[in-house]
């Protein structure tokens, strides 16, 4: 493919992306990307019980 077609196609992709408007499933994205649910802990650090805080020593 030659420079001016391939130009041609990347203008056109964002022509395309720049003036489409696209519908967004975000429940559907969320349940993908693998959010928790309302009921569970949002975040849970499994490696906070292997190591000391730094300042834990200084507070006793």
């Amino acid at each position: 493919m030659g420079r001016g077609r391939q130009k041609a196609k990347n203008t056109k992709i964002a022509r395309e992306l720049k003036y489409d408007t696209y519908s967004v499933n975000y429940s559907a994205l969320e349940r993908e990307l693998g959010a928790p649910e309302s009921g569970e802990d949002a975040y849970v650090d499994k490696w906070a019980d292997q190591y000391s805080d730094e300042y834990e020593d200084e507070k006793a």
